[in-house]
């Protein structure tokens, strides 16, 4: 049965809520899922079901050293007559959707965040992922949010959950958004770490008013 997380409560991903290991970690998928909540609830809104604008939520992930920092930034490069940053480094986002050694990957960028289950998905191969990578930071920002004044806020359902090999759910943490979260187009979801030969998995939840996740970036380079 999956672990359902309280903010800040850790769980070591290969074992089930009895304490047994039973998980397979040698593909690991990070899923995560939103709705935009319905403007207005009053009879025209249930009538009409009006929403709010379309949200672009993006998932990325930091690959940290022992030091928690970001070793390696990529490079920047010209595709299509624009500009791409942090190009095959150990930022996972959706312009650099996979890493070099092929171990961790974004599925695709759903832009809507409709429909059940995931929306967006993070694949991370944890047995094979070389030791120099310590932790991995799981991010989502909103996409021009503060041009839009789109934020938490009005994001409502939202999860992030690790399921195995065998397609078993390990664990999910939930998160939904109220009035704390207004102005806040940035989250820190969730972290997985080693840990005595093995991995954990920590809920987070930290908001950010930035819409842009190399700012929070900033905090994990080296200066």
């Amino acid at each position: 049965m999956a672990i359902n997380l309280q903010k800040g409560q850790t769980i070591d991903l290969r074992k089930n809520d009895k304490g047994e290991d039973v998980y397979n970690l040698s593909s690991v998928t990070i899923g995560l899922g939103w709705d935009v909540r319905k403007k207005g609830s009053g009879l025209l809104g249930k009538l009409f079901g009006e929403r709010e604008d379309e949200y672009d939520l993006d998932a990325i992930a930091f690959l940290l050293d022992r030091n928690g920092k970001v070793a390696d930034l990529g490079r920047t490069v010209h595709v299509g007559g624009r500009q791409v940053i942090l190009y095959q480094g150990d930022v996972i986002y959706f312009n650099s959707m996979k890493h070099p050694s092929g171990h961790i990957w974004l599925t695709g960028d759903n832009r809507t965040g409709d429909g059940d289950g995931d929306d967006e998905q993070i694949i991370v191969k944890l047995d094979s992922l070389d030791e120099k990578f310590q932790k991995i930071l799981f991010v989502v920002s909103i996409y021009q949010g503060k041009q839009k004044n789109q934020h938490f806020g009005m994001v409502e359902n939202a999860f992030i959950r690790a399921v195995d090999a065998r397609g078993k759910e390990i664990t999910r943490y939930n998160l939904s958004g109220d009035y704390t979260m207004n102005g806040m187009c940035s989250m820190v979801f969730a972290e997985a770490y080693r840990k005595d030969g093995g991995w954990k998995f920590r809920a987070i939840g930290e908001p950010y008013q930035t819409d842009s996740f190399v700012e929070i970036l900033r905090k994990y380079i080296y200066q």
